[in-house]
């Protein structure tokens, strides 16, 4: 998978218009703007501190702390373009760029806050996007735990685990579909969870959102048919019950809409 180009094809279900390639382009020009300034450098720890320099110094990008749920800090292409975004898409413009100039370069799904790590053969370290390329040794990953959960958490090793290209694209479409469905936006809400339904078809979260969103948009018969079907995989649910009942309100024609989205 092309991560880039996946994550511009979310960005183009807003944006029509968007031209995939040109924005490819644009990361291939920061790289060979690194490149430039490396010179014939290539020590791996040079070159990931030139990118870092480059994205964060140069370029200004910066984490979005004042607007962190707007939408367009999820869409590669608005990064791109504004010099902000989330954890995320902040790590995959490091994660591309660094690609680019072979660089052993991951993501890393870590609990509430994205990092992008360096594999090298002699030091593994952590960059954190969202913190202009801050860069952590593995172990002082405890540190960021207890910023985001007061100490409540303790590390394991499951949390460092690196994130294939679709986890992240998963991950991307996962923090849309939150967003959506925070401020009650039901139609794109629905466009990002059959999405996530394309990469992982049987995912049973996934499966009711669509059920409930389809219902919520008027689309009665189509969201009963989801719900069962749901019920189908998940026959012990724990929500059986109230997705029953939503059933019997869709076949019988007294459905409402619930206050508090997909809850």
């Amino acid at each position: 998978m092309d991560l880039a180009r996946a994550a511009l094809l979310v960005a183009k279900e807003e944006y029509p218009q968007l031209s995939v390639e040109l924005y490819r382009a644009r990361l291939d020009q920061v790289a060979e703007e690194v490149k430039d300034r490396l010179a014939n450098e290539t020590a791996p720890l040079v070159v990931l501190d030139e990118v870092i320099q480059t994205l964060y110094g140069r370029r200004k990008l910066r984490g979005n702390r004042d607007s962190y749920y707007d939408p367009r800090n999820s869409f590669l292409n608005d990064v791109l373009d504004r010099g902000v975004g989330i954890p995320l898409t902040l790590g995959i413009v490091v994660l591309e760029i660094g690609w680019r100039l072979r660089l052993p370069l991951e993501g890393v799904n870590f609990p509430g806050h994205f990092l992008v790590r360096y594999a090298g053969s002699e030091v593994r370290l952590l960059i954190d996007p969202f913190d202009n390329g801050k860069i952590r040794f593995e172990d002082e990953a405890q540190e960021l735990l207890d910023q985001g959960y007061g100490g409540t958490v303790s590390l394991k090793k499951a949390y460092l685990r690196p994130a294939s290209k679709r986890d992240m694209l998963i991950r991307l479409l996962t923090n849309l579909k939150g967003i959506y469905t925070r401020i009650g936006d039901d139609r794109r809400a629905l466009a990002v969870v059959e999405r996530l339904l394309m990469i992982r078809p049987t995912a049973p979260v996934e499966s009711r959102s669509r059920g409930l969103l389809l219902a919520r948009l008027g689309r009665h018969e189509e969201a009963a048919r989801q719900l069962e079907a749901y019920l189908r995989v998940c026959p012990s649910a724990q929500d059986r019950e109230g997705v029953q009942e939503i059933l019997r309100e869709l076949r019988s024609g007294t459905y409402q809409a619930r206050e508090g989205g997909l809850e």
